[in-house]
């Protein structure tokens, strides 16, 4: 869990190496954690241990870029009859320091029945969906696919602003006013959403 985000130049002194255990782009000296590196300091607590991991991001580091096979997370921006955009979010479980734009067609929604896909009942605008990058499209979006019965809708609000609960690979019920609406649901993969 992050806990702080801050920037750092390379011999700043972070904290106490009493309070955090050094991480990537830190070293300790005299009982303090010092930056190695320009950066954003991040905090975390690892699972286990007792102290909190320090470590610092270069503001160099390479901007992570969505390949094909990736997996990506995305939140739905828009519909139309033949196919749903999108901003990804995530890719590899990584967030994005900028959004990419992308592209489920309907074909592309799942692997069988492609010919009677409905993308109004598959997605819906502010839908978190799980996707596959099929390729890397026109410059200005990627394509994505949901056609395995990993990938699809994760998080969904109803109408009301509550979250849905999955009832099926398709269906998706509101908890409060029962309403049931149809969804491309992703069956749950812990490795998926580890963002």
């Amino acid at each position: 869990v992050m806990c702080d985000q801050t920037m750092c130049i390379p011999g700043e002194r972070l904290c106490s190496s009493e309070q955090y255990q050094a991480g990537r782009g830190t070293y300790v000296r005299h009982g303090s954690v010092f930056a190695t590196l320009a950066g954003r300091v991040e905090r975390r607590k690892e699972s286990g241990d007792n102290l909190l991991l320090i470590h610092v991001q270069s503001v160099h580091s390479q901007q992570l870029v969505p390949e094909i096979g990736a997996i990506v997370i995305c939140k739905i921006t828009q519909l139309s009859s033949s196919y749903a955009k999108c901003k990804i979010l995530s890719v590899r479980g990584s967030y994005l320091n900028t959004s990419f734009r992308g592209m489920i067609r309907k074909e592309d929604v799942r692997s069988t029945n492609r010919d009677k896909v409905e993308i109004y009942k598959s997605f819906r605008p502010g839908d978190v969906v799980v996707a596959k990058v099929l390729s890397l499209g026109d410059a200005s979006c990627y394509l994505l696919s949901t056609a395995e019965n990993e990938l699809g809708v994760v998080i969904a609000l109803s109408e009301n602003g509550d979250a849905m609960i999955p009832l099926s690979h398709d269906q998706m019920q509101c908890p409060k006013s029962l309403i049931k609406e149809n969804r491309k649901v992703a069956r749950p993969q812990s490795d998926y959403l580890s963002f």
